[in-house]
């Protein structure tokens, strides 16, 4: 299987790197691609040095997969070139998520709408992942008519520029930023750029891709992103209303066994998901379950993932070995 990987040299394509090692992806020849600048260098999988090429190498090399991390100019640019040589492409960048003809695909939840011809996949937006692992299987059960999200979004989401203003203004040094504010000690209700609708481009996201995946706009959606000065992942509160009453202890059950959850809730030992330990981990960790007070068709609940995991990287490779269960690619 010889695997490109675009954008290998940046936070995301590292740790699709270290995922593609971990799950033993039947990898025979890795191609790292990053721009011009980055030419030459060398990058270690599986012990062994490779040379990172540009992308017009990499389309020459004729991939059987190629997963992109590099930004929507970059996937705007070369995706469809890697594709006209028959490679499958899953990219994580948001320049394809809402093309009508390209699936957007979190395999625990609408894997089984890939197609062979389906050669340009797109990777969800990180909260959304984590979001639709968790509410997708309660959705199959009651009916969610509506939805209120707010997220609790890492600096890691932003890039290594973004952890180095962090850590720049925790030890009191200048430093380049990339937030409009100090992140340090401090949040504030701004992902993406503001749209005429007043909401952030990020928020946006949360909802039409939802409406994507779960392939219904029956959902009523309202989302706030909130960026903090943490590293291990994103937290997100959330408020369902079901179109049927539900039952708490069938919504446990449902989440216990659906795969890429796990479940943390044991109030009395204050055990619940915190994006400390959910850093280098692949679930979605799911807790503060609880009934709305005002109706019985209501419910809160607090979503934890590692966004550069689950929410990126590691949703990219198992879309890749779900086109290998699916033997798309031999």
């Amino acid at each position: 299987m010889k695997v490109a990987v675009v954008g290998a040299t940046g936070l995301v394509g590292t740790v699709i790197l270290q995922v593609l090692e971990e799950m033993k992806f039947p990898v025979s020849e890795l191609i790292p691609v990053a721009s011009e600048k980055s030419k030459g260098k060398q990058i270690l999988f599986c012990k062994q040095p490779y040379v990172v090429v540009t992308p017009e190498t990499a389309v020459a090399l004729c991939p059987d997969i190629a997963i992109f991390s590099a930004g929507g100019e970059t996937s705007r640019q070369w995706a469809k070139r890697f594709t006209e040589k028959g490679c499958f492409v899953i990219d994580n960048s948001s320049a394809w998520r809402m093309d009508n003809e390209v699936p957007l695909i979190i395999p625990e939840v609408n894997g089984h709408i890939l197609k062979k011809e389906h050669l340009l996949i797109s990777n969800p937006n990180c909260s959304t992942i984590q979001l639709l692992v968790a509410v997708a299987p309660l959705h199959k059960l009651f009916n969610i008519r509506k939805m209120i999200v707010s997220t609790y979004q890492s600096v890691t989401g932003t890039g290594v520029k973004a952890v180095q203003q962090l850590m720049n203004e925790r030890k009191g040094e200048f430093c380049e930023k990339v937030y409009p504010h100090r992140i340090d000690l401090n949040c504030f209700p701004h992902g993406g750029d503001f749209l005429e609708n007043n909401y952030t481009s990020e928020e946006m996201k949360l909802v039409h891709e939802t409406h994507k995946i779960l392939n219904t706009k029956q959902i009523d959606i309202s989302a706030t992103v909130v960026r903090i000065p943490v590293i291990g992942g994103h937290s997100e509160s959330v408020y369902l209303e079901f179109e049927q009453n539900i039952h708490i202890e069938t919504i446990r059950k449902a989440l216990l066994e659906s795969p890429g959850i796990t479940l943390q809730e044991d109030n009395s030992n204050n055990i619940y998901p915190m994006p400390f330990y959910s850093e280098g981990k692949n679930d979605v960790f799911v807790g503060r379950l609880r009934k709305g007070l005002y109706s019985d068709n209501s419910l809160n609940m607090w979503i934890v993932a590692d966004n550069l995991r689950k929410g990126a990287a590691t949703n990219a490779v198992q879309i890749a070995q779900l086109l290998l269960e699916n033997k798309y690619i031999q």
